[in-house]
């Protein structure tokens, strides 16, 4: 059976559906109502979206002008991003998602990039959304290294760009993976988890020209490896 990626709800789906399935995986939209502790029993990784900023007082800051929450979303994926750190759940997490991911382990973030550098480089380019905007360059050794397009130098790799945040200070037991020429953070990792990756770009974009297919697959392939290790784990049913 294919492993169950659960991913966070936002506007735009089909996308992130799409990357998955082609991936391997079995995508299941989740929904912001859902118990937290029962969603990660029932899927094998997630997938957190892109979408709106995090509320600031969640890691201590008053709101720039241009900050846009959803409480709604923040009120299920901070949690859901904790727990599923604690239990060395997959995790794959998105523009947004990175951001999630990041706040909910204890870093900050970059309210509006605009206000804060003065570099040429644009960050938020709408369209095309599948074209690159920007190179990025890669952390050798890391989860996010070993999955470049084959196609990409060693160390960098062209991503699009459509946001106005970022990372800032990196939550402890994180690192970072990947940064843009003007000093942005684009990715970090968890070396310490199986697959806790987050890119600041938007990869399911590309799927169907496949650049970051690699990424997406060894995203699944880690959530496969945790079905496989809970069904292992399960007691073995006695015959009745």
């Amino acid at each position: 059976m294919k492993p169950i990626i659960g991913i966070t709800p936002c506007s735009k789906l089909d996308d992130y559906v799409e990357s998955v399935t082609r991936a391997g995986g079995e995508p299941v939209v989740l929904s912001n109502d859902d118990d937290v502790a029962a969603t990660l029993d029932r899927v094998d990784a997630i997938l957190l979206t892109g979408g709106a900023d995090v509320d600031p007082a969640l890691y201590g800051q008053a709101a720039h002008r241009s900050t846009k929450i959803d409480a709604t979303r923040d009120a299920f994926e901070i949690p859901l991003s904790r727990e599923a750190v604690a239990r060395n759940v997959p995790a794959f997490a998105i523009c947004r998602g990175v951001q999630v991911l990041n706040v909910a382990a204890g870093g900050t973030l970059v309210q509006d990039i605009p206000s804060a550098s003065t570099s040429g480089v644009s960050h938020s380019i709408q369209e095309p959304k599948h074209a690159p905007a920007h190179a990025v360059r890669v952390t050798a050794g890391t989860i996010l290294a070993s999955t470049l397009p084959r196609s990409a130098p060693l160390d960098t790799c062209p991503v699009n760009s459509r946001h106005h945040q970022a990372v800032a200070e990196v939550a402890p037991s994180f690192i970072v993976s990947a940064v843009s020429d003007d000093g942005i953070i684009e990715a970090i990792e968890r070396p310490a988890s199986a697959f806790c990756v987050g890119v600041q770009w938007h990869p399911e974009n590309f799927w169907k020209t496949g650049e970051f297919d690699r990424l997406f697959r060894a995203f699944v392939d880690a959530a496969r490896e945790r079905r496989i290790r809970r069904a292992e784990q399960e007691p073995a049913k006695r015959p009745t």
